[in-house]
């Protein structure tokens, strides 16, 4: 039986339905895929494997420094933001791509009227690029055929959805050749102009938009003529276009072209060479300030190296933030010499005596000495170290703040001494000192006087965090460095425009390095003279050479008129004031003062009997010249009444031979605290020789180990033990 004539047409119609939705379905699944396509098309990463220069930046922005990347090319890495200077944008938009703000990446017409002028003149004049297209070409580096240029076109579409204009226009001024080694907007402002490109001028920025159209032609040593007449012609068309006035039209047509590439800035070379590599790194260095130490350093660092002095280096700390906003490595880079490239800053060095204050302060932090505690200054040999102050004399007795202010070094290792140089080791590898590798044994009591080496960057910010800590030992440090000899010889207390500092200066042993370290309440100085191979000049000490450095250098900074503040932390104490040590009951002069609470336990002045003011022998000895009021009246021989003077015991002499072999001998000296005392003088047991007034006797003993006692009328006895060579 035959079906109906409608029930053909309705499986006719079910049929064209179907093959309708197939269809539909198979125009979907390409549609889908061809999007998925262009929606991946565009790798995520643009530059891949790019290298780029190190680009160092004040705390400002301003450019310090940098190196040229590790293909040897000029090309700073892209800034943060993604603005363009207006000028450059506007004259690069007017050449290039006059629709670069409205087409979605690729401009139709500008391709036609390109096929349109290629095809009139018989070979390519105009590629019809975008820029959006060419940050695409120039990121994928490929042999431009038709095929690259619909790659291109098709990529740059998808670029316009991932990027704002702006962002597109940072892209193609950051990887834009600008001839030779060049590439880059930044670049090439600061190789050709010498300033950054939100500076140029519009005959500048004109002369840069051009640039990259033809850079292997268009260039500053050879078609000087083609370049200048591109860019003319663009300015004429930004006059044309209003983006610029007549006047400004006609100052920039007589705007030279520039001539050879320029150097870019060098203000911190030392600084940049520890600067990561191919980044950009924005630093806490001030520029202003960073230029006026370098041109400080750099007068005073040439001025030196008349004296054979070739190499200085300083920084500046804010104390408030610990940010270092000065850093000069080695000044006077640029002057020919073998240490010239050394960053003196951050190498080790002998310390000499600018660890001291930290010394000074943890003695009286734990009230083993008070500000003002007598400490001996006598001749001392300590296992075979014999210390000596810088001027060869001994005091007999210094107070401890007074020693601190003239540098005195017997003093600071006889108080090394008592706090222990295990514990001062220790504490300045916590101050953060990493050079102090060796353990404490290694140093020594030489610690206290450059038997370690330090960093002056990392000496420098130990000091800075020491201005910061709120305690009475380090308020009384920094009052008694205020109190040094400042080397232009002005008064801070009688002239008020004179700035005001604690500064500690340190001379290494062979006048090898010269430190001057200096602080106010609002920054840290710190200053390094030498040699960069080491060796010694006569007279190349902290006070004469890296002293005037730091004050040139602090003169430079903004004036303060608050000073360190005294802590209130403290417990108030009787001080006996000739010994400075706590107050005894035979003390007839004394003062309170507010001192550490472990000050409490140190030890009561042992110098004073029934009124008296009597120091031990070998100290009275040495004391008396430098303070003729002390007449050390004795009532009492309970003390020790004789010491000897020299040598020191465990000294090692070598005896010195005259011209035709025979031994000239040592003068031996010993002091009695009665001037005229009698002293029967014994070698190893054997009766030498008296003396009478002036206790010095020449004596000429055989090599070999030896012990010599004197004996005073009263029976009081001394004995040393030393050896001859």
């Amino acid at each position: 039986m035959l079906s109906r004539p409608y029930d053909v047409t309705v499986l006719g119609a079910k049929t064209g339905e179907n093959v309708t939705k197939t269809v539909k379905k198979w125009m979907a699944g390409i549609c889908a895929g061809l999007f998925l396509a262009w929606w991946c098309c565009l790798p995520r990463d643009l530059f891949p494997g790019v290298r780029y220069c190190t680009v160092v930046e004040s705390a400002e922005g301003e450019l310090l420094g940098a190196r040229i990347a590790a293909d040897g090319q000029w090309r700073f890495p892209p800034a943060d933001t993604a603005s363009v200077p207006l000028r450059y944008a506007t004259a690069l938009v007017q050449f290039e791509d006059r629709a670069f703000w409205w087409h979605p990446g690729v401009n139709p017409l500008a391709l036609l009227r390109a096929v349109r002028d290629n095809a009139r003149s018989g070979h390519v004049v105009s590629g019809g690029s975008t820029l959006t297209m060419q940050v695409i070409r120039l990121s994928r580096q490929k042999e431009r055929t038709l095929w690259q240029k619909v790659i291109e076109a098709i990529q740059a579409t998808r670029l316009e959805f991932r990027y704002s204009k702006a962002e597109i226009l940072a892209l193609y001024a950051a990887h834009a050749p600008y001839g030779g080694n060049v590439v880059g907007l930044e670049a090439a402002a600061w190789r050709y102009f010498g300033r950054p490109a939100s500076e140029l001028s519009w005959a500048e920025a004109a002369t840069l938009a051009v640039l990259p159209n033809a850079p292997s032609t268009l260039h500053l040593s050879r078609g000087r003529e083609s370049l200048l007449e591109k860019r003319n012609r663009l300015l004429k068309r930004l006059l044309e276009h209003g983006d610029i006035g007549l006047e400004t039209y006609e100052a920039a047509l007589e705007e030279p072209l520039p001539d050879a590439p320029l150097p870019l800035p060098q203000l911190a070379p030392h600084y940049v060479a520890h600067c990561p590599d191919g980044m950009r790194t924005r630093t806490t260095l001030r520029y202003s300030l960073q230029k006026a130490v370098r041109e400080v350093t750099d007068r005073r660092s040439d001025d030196l190296a008349k004296e054979d002095v070739a190499d200085l280096a300083a920084l500046v700390i804010d104390n408030a933030t610990g940010d270092v906003i000065a850093y000069v490595g080695n000044a006077s880079a640029g002057r020919e010499r073998p240490g010239a490239q050394v960053d003196i800053a951050a190498a080790p060095r002998s310390t000499g005596s600018i660890l001291k204050p930290f010394l000074y302060a943890a003695a009286l932090e734990e009230g083993i000495i008070l500000p003002r505690t007598l400490l001996p200054d006598i001749p001392v040999n300590l296992g075979g170290f014999a210390p000596q102050n810088f001027d060869r004399q001994f005091y007999g007795a210094v107070p401890a703040a007074e020693a601190l202010a003239r540098s005195l070094n017997v003093p600071a290792v006889f108080l090394l001494r008592q706090y222990g140089v295990a514990k001062f080791h220790a504490l300045l590898q916590e101050a953060g000192l990493t050079t102090l590798t060796a353990d404490a044994d290694h140093y020594g009591l030489s610690l206290i006087l450059g038997g370690g080496e330090g960093r002056l960057d990392e000496i420098t910010r130990a000091y800075s965090r020491f201005c910061q800590t709120a305690s009475l030992p380090v308020w009384y440090t920094l009052e008694a460095q205020k109190e040094v000899n400042r080397p232009d010889e002005l008064d801070w207390r009688l002239i008020r425009s004179v700035r005001k500092a604690a500064w500690k200066t340190g001379t290494s042993y062979g006048f090898r390095d010269a430190w001057a370290v200096g602080m106010t309440p609002r920054y840290t100085i710190g200053v390094w003279a030498g040699n960069a191979d080491g060796h010694g000049v006569p007279g190349l000490t902290g006070a004469r050479t890296a002293g005037p450095v730091l004050f040139d250098i602090l003169n430079l900074l903004p004036p303060e008129d608050e000073w360190f503040s005294e802590p209130d932390t403290g417990v108030w104490a009787q001080v006996c004031v000739q010994s400075g040590m706590l107050a005894g009951p035979d003390c007839p002069e004394s003062e309170t003062i507010l001192i550490p609470a472990a000050g409490l336990e140190s030890e009561a002045c042992p110098y004073h009997r029934d009124g008296d003011f009597v120091l031990p022998p070998a100290m009275e000895w040495f004391y008396k010249p430098h303070h003729p009021e002390y007449t050390g009246t004795r009532k009492s021989h309970t003390e020790q009444a004789v010491e000897f003077i020299y040598p020191a015991s465990g000294t090692t002499l070598s005896l010195p031979r005259q011209l035709d072999g025979t031994v000239e001998g040592v003068v031996f000296r010993a002091a009695h605290h009665r001037p005229d005392a009698t002293l029967w003088w014994h070698l190893d047991q054997t009766y030498v020789g008296e003396t009478r007034f002036l206790h010095q006797l020449r004596l000429a003993p055989e090599p070999g180990r030896h012990s010599l006692t004197v004996v005073d009328q009263d029976g009081n006895t001394a004995s040393i033990s030393f050896e001859v060579k």
